[in-house]
């Protein structure tokens, strides 16, 4: 490689810091969101052994609140698909500014197109993630309502 073509890489690289910076974000937000998740799973799971044991009254409001955790679960499981989405896009997004250079081919619209859909992915996650967290409240007035009526 000459120095010439080394110096067509300078700006790619400047380029392709933006991208990574935002898989480095979004591997945070995974990170918090399968931690919700694995709360979500073990809550169902200690409600579900209590279901057993359980008198009729009870059984009922243990099944809402497994309702709101299933639902709860189902949001943050398409979090979650939309936020790796949007990484593996900045990724594909990354080796393509690459190639670009490489090959010398123009992939401009493909790469506009990437990072477009990868904001959007985003959004559509961070809307989803808003969503588990006002159904964690539903699920904390179920609880609440139960223990109102027990005193």
């Amino acid at each position: 490689m000459s120095s010439s073509s080394i110096g067509e890489f300078v700006p790619v690289l400047q380029t392709a810091i933006g991208p990574v910076i935002l898989i480095s974000g979004i591997g945070l937000l995974l990170l918090t969101m399968t931690n919700r998740m694995g709360r979500i799973i073990d809550r169902s799971r200690a409600l579900l052994t209590g279901l057993d044991a359980s008198e009729e009254t009870s059984a009922a409001t243990i099944n809402r609140e497994l309702a709101v955790l299933w639902k709860r679960a189902r949001y943050i499981r398409m979090s979650i698909l939309l936020a790796t989405l949007t990484c593996l896009g900045a990724s594909v997004l990354i080796i393509l500014l690459f190639i670009s250079v490489l090959i010398t081919l123009d992939t401009s619209l493909v790469i506009a197109s990437l990072f477009i859909g990868g904001m959007v992915s985003l959004c559509l996650s961070l809307v989803f993630f808003l969503l588990d967290v006002n159904l964690t409240l539903a699920a904390l007035k179920i609880e609440q309502d139960s223990h109102a009526r027990s005193w």
